[in-house]
């Protein structure tokens, strides 16, 4: 029993890093490659505001969820919400993330993560991004501000952590840079068509004071069922996970998502060092375009 509850612990103090993994999953611009000697991203479509995957009041409900032997159960919920605002007297969206567990892991380990991303409405410029994170004991705080008028463009961080202290630092930054949440809907634009099954693109994101670096593969496309939202024509990936105090290294993150004009993340799954963690989409609203890649809904 022991052992279950520090497994259960550990689970519970990084499942939600899961939903970051989830955002990164189809993140095709976070990272850098070259063509004909230059600095490119990977491909995604180039459209007008009007022509964007995604709009205000669009908002996406999530449920993760653990395996392991006899234990079966849903461990946390997480909400993706997205608005325009006025930032510095520029037109921008707001992304909030915001993931807890369950009233009955709270007692086990009570996880409480709240990610907010401020990026222009046009060209998709990040501005700002913060993060409050509590995990038991354990608190983590950053504040990124982008600076693109520097001589050498970098992001001014303030980082806390209940471990290390407050902590002052800049991070370099370039055009394929993005924190999570502005990274993710920036990708949602992607051009599927370009990117080549079976090939490996790397990604490149920042959380905290550290960068870091992971793969993704497409795998084509696949119909399948997620519970409490129904059937789904989906594109699937998959993305190589960090080893660490959860991850094993060793196996990839699948990942679904929709295949319409959303490119919802309706699905995903990972092994874990004890067990199996997934997550799913129960719902969404305020989508910018009919969820046409739904063909059974559940919902209802």
């Amino acid at each position: 029993m022991v052992q279950m509850n520090s497994d259960r612990m550990i689970l519970c103090r990084r499942i939600f890093f899961l939903l970051c993994l989830l955002l990164t999953a189809v993140q095709l611009c976070a990272q850098e490659k070259i063509v004909s000697g230059q600095t490119a991203c990977v491909p995604v479509r180039k459209v007008s505001y009007e022509g964007l995957a995604y709009g205000p009041g669009e908002k996406m409900y999530f449920t993760m969820h653990y395996k392991w032997g006899a234990i079966n159960t849903d461990v946390g919920h997480a909400t993706v919400g997205l608005d325009t605002v006025t930032f510095n007297g520029r037109k921008a969206f707001c992304c909030k993330v915001y993931g807890r567990t369950t009233k009955f892991y709270d007692i086990f380990f009570k996880v409480r993560e709240d990610f907010r991303s401020w990026f222009t409405v046009d060209g998709h410029v990040p501005l700002k991004f913060t993060r409050d994170t509590f995990e038991g004991n354990y608190e983590a705080r950053n504040t990124y501000l982008y600076d693109w008028s520097a001589v050498e463009p970098h992001i001014d961080a303030d980082v806390y952590s209940s471990s290390k202290g407050q902590r002052s630092l800049e991070i370099p930054l370039t055009k394929c840079t993005y924190d999570l949440p502005a990274l993710f809907y920036f990708a949602r634009n992607m051009d599927v068509e370009n990117v080549v099954p079976g090939r490996r693109y790397p990604m490149t994101f920042v959380i905290d004071d550290d960068v870091y670096n992971v793969y993704f593969i497409l795998y084509g496309r696949e119909t399948i069922k997620v519970k409490g939202l129904g059937t789904v024509r989906t594109i699937k990936f998959a993305a190589k996970l960090l080893a660490g105090e959860v991850f094993t290294g060793e196996e990839d993150m699948m990942i679904w998502i929709s295949d319409d004009e959303n490119r919802l993340p309706v699905y995903f799954e990972a092994p874990i060092i004890v067990g199996t963690a997934s997550g799913r989409m129960t719902d969404c609203e305020g989508l910018k375009h009919p969820f046409t890649a739904l063909i059974e809904d559940k919902r209802k």
